[in-house]
C-alpha cells in the first residue's frame, strides 16, 4: 500500500474537517477515536522501536500491508501526521515521539490492569507456586493437586514443603502464590484470605512396645516422666502438641527436636519416645512399629487452610478464588 499524494490529500482533508469541528466546539476531543485501539498501539511502538515495516510484521507475524494500514489509520484517529515518507519506508515525526512516550504507558498500564484482574479472579498466570506442611503430603495434596489440574489443565504447579512459618513468610515475601497450612482456633491472621478444608486432630504417636500402645485413647497425665520428641518451632503440629500438654497442666521432657514429620514417626516406631501425630498422616498398619493414639478429651485440633495473601482490605470484596480449592 502506497501513501500517494491521493492519501495524504484526504487525511489532509479529515485533519482540517476535525480540527474545524473542534474550533467550532463541536468536535469530540474528550473521546478517544474509535480508530485508535490497543493493537494498533502495539504495532506503532514496534515500528518505533525496529524502525521498519517488514520487521514489525515478521515480529507481529502480520503483513507488512496490515502494519501500513494500521500505522495510517492511527494518523486518523489522532487526526495529525506521525510518519513522512522516505522511499519504501516511513519515518517518525516528532509528533510520533511524543505520543510513543503516552502509548507506551498506556500499554503497559493495560497489561497491568489486566494482570492484576487475572491475579483477582485466581487466573494469575501459567504457574502456580503452593506450599504446604510435609503431614499434608500422603493425603491432601494429592488430592487438592489432582483436582486443580482437572479444573485447570493448562497450569504448572510448583510445590515447596515446610513448616508453617516458613510458608507463612515465603507467602508474605511473594516466593509462593497459595499455601495449605494448619490454623490454631482463636488464631487468625487478618493478612491471609483463608478457605478451611477440614479440621485436623493430633493424637500420640507411641513406640509398639509400649504400655499404652494397646490402648485406644490415652490421657497425657499418665504420661508424666515419659520422654517426648516433637517438632522444630513453626509447625502446627508441635504447637498443638504444646497446647495438649498445656491442657494436661505441664511440661513434657523433650528430649529431641526434628524438622520434619516422618523423621518424627520413625524415630518414635524405633522407640526413641512418644510424639505427635496427625490424624491426617498415613494409618499405622497392624505390622507398624508404632501405634497412634487418641487423647483424652480436649481442644486438639486445628483447622487445615488454604491460603493466600490479602492483597486488598478485608471486606473490598477479596476472596481465595473458588477454583483453586479441591477438596481433601
Amino acid at each position: 500500500m502506497r501513501f500517494n499524494q491521493r492519501h495524504r490529500s484526504l487525511f489532509t482533508l479529515r485533519l482540517t474537517i476535525g480540527v474545524c469541528l473542534t474550533d467550532s466546539g463541536t468536535g469530540t476531543d474528550e473521546m478517544i477515536d474509535e480508530e485508535i485501539t490497543l493493537k494498533k498501539l502495539e504495532v506503532f511502538l514496534a515500528f518505533m522501536r525496529l524502525h521498519s515495516l517488514s520487521r514489525v510484521a515478521e515480529e507481529l507475524g502480520q503483513s507488512t500491508v496490515s502494519v501500513h494500514r494500521a500505522l495510517h489509520s492511527l494518523e486518523e484517529g489522532l487526526r495529525c501526521p506521525l510518519f513522512r515518507r522516505e522511499g519504501r519506508n516511513l519515518a517518525p515525526l516528532p509528533a510520533a515521539y511524543a505520543f510513543a512516550k503516552h502509548a507506551q504507558r498506556a500499554v503497559a498500564e493495560t497489561e497491568e490492569g489486566i494482570r492484576r484482574a487475572r491475579e483477582m479472579a485466581g487466573f494469575a498466570g501459567a504457574k502456580l507456586k503452593i506450599g504446604s506442611l510435609y503431614s499434608l503430603t500422603l493425603r491432601c495434596i494429592p488430592q487438592l493437586l489432582m483436582g486443580l489440574k482437572l479444573r485447570r489443565p493448562e497450569l504448572q504447579i510448583d510445590l515447596t514443603l515446610g513448616s508453617n512459618q516458613e510458608l507463612l513468610r515465603s507467602l508474605e515475601e511473594g516466593r509462593l502464590d497459595a499455601i495449605v497450612i494448619g490454623l490454631q482456633a482463636g488464631h487468625e491472621d487478618p493478612q491471609l484470605l483463608a478457605v478451611p478444608l477440614f479440621e485436623d486432630e493430633v493424637y500420640l504417636a507411641a513406640p509398639l512396645g509400649s504400655p499404652y500402645a494397646g490402648q485406644a485413647q490415652v490421657d497425657l497425665q499418665a504420661l508424666r516422666g515419659e520422654k517426648f520428641m516433637t517438632l522444630g518451632g513453626g509447625f502446627v503440629t508441635s504447637d498443638s502438641f504444646d497446647h495438649a500438654f498445656r491442657e494436661a497442666g505441664y511440661v513434657p521432657e523433650t528430649v529431641m527436636r526434628v524438622s520434619d514429620i516422618f523423621s518424627l514417626i520413625n524415630l518414635v516406631g524405633g522407640g526413641m519416645g512418644y510424639g505427635p501425630h496427625r490424624r491426617l498422616q498415613q494409618p499405622c498398619r497392624p505390622d507398624s512399629a508404632r501405634r497412634a493414639l487418641r487423647l483424652a478429651p480436649g481442644d486438639h485440633a486445628a483447622a487445615v487452610a488454604f491460603a493466600r495473601a490479602r492483597s486488598e482490605p478485608a471486606g473490598a470484596g477479596g476472596r481465595v478464588p473458588h477454583v483453586w480449592v479441591a477438596p481433601p
